[in-house]
């Protein structure tokens, strides 16, 4: 017969767990994670998807790749323009982001599944288009406001989920106010 006191049992309830713990750690280490990133240095240029006398709307396309060992799903998606009123408050911003292959006028992002790399003898990827629309502000036309526009940046962020827990990541894109003011057909302005 065993005579095991309750903190030795205690003690080997704890070793135990933690040998399967650090085995289960070595297995997913084996088999990979999920690792979407999105090919923001290789974006298309900006093409103007609709001009008014009050605002104008741009889009680039950037494409996403998966580049661990395991499929990932990007749950949800959305862009953030970065121009505070205290640096310029003569536009109003609003950012779209939507998969070229399900385009949606309703602000929601349809989840996609990015198999791993290797995957099928090849690397999947999705593309994504990050569009923004500026109206222009304080009695304004568009010409006149993109005119003193600076430059500013966006931040694409998107919930991926995989082998890990579901989790947010981002980048940050540049918009460079003369590749805007030249979609528009107008001059910058120095201050």
């Amino acid at each position: 017969m065993c005579s095991w006191s309750w903190a030795e049992i205690v003690l080997a309830v704890i070793v135990v767990i933690a040998v399967i713990r650090c085995f289960g750690k070595m297995i997913l280490c084996h088999l990979g994670m999920e690792d979407v990133r999105m090919l923001a240095d290789s974006r298309t240029p900006w093409e103007v998807d609709e001009l008014t006398d009050n605002s104008i709307t741009f889009s680039q396309k950037i494409d996403v790749v998966n580049e661990g060992k395991q499929c990932a799903t990007i749950m949800d998606a959305l862009l953030r323009p970065q121009l505070p009123y205290e640096q310029y408050d003569g536009v109003e911003l609003k950012g779209h982001v939507e998969l070229t292959t399900a385009p949606r006028e309703d602000d929601y992002f349809e989840a996609y599944i990015v198999q791993a790399k290797g995957y099928k003898g090849g690397l999947d990827k999705a593309t994504l288009k990050a569009q923004i629309k500026l109206t222009a502000r304080h009695g304004m036309n568009i010409k006149e406001a993109l005119a003193k526009l600076p430059d500013f940046n966006y931040l694409l962020i998107w919930l991926e989920t995989g082998r890990r827990v579901a989790h947010y990541r981002q980048v940050r894109v540049p918009v460079l106010a003369q590749d805007i003011a030249k979609l528009a057909g107008v001059e910058l302005v120095q201050d």
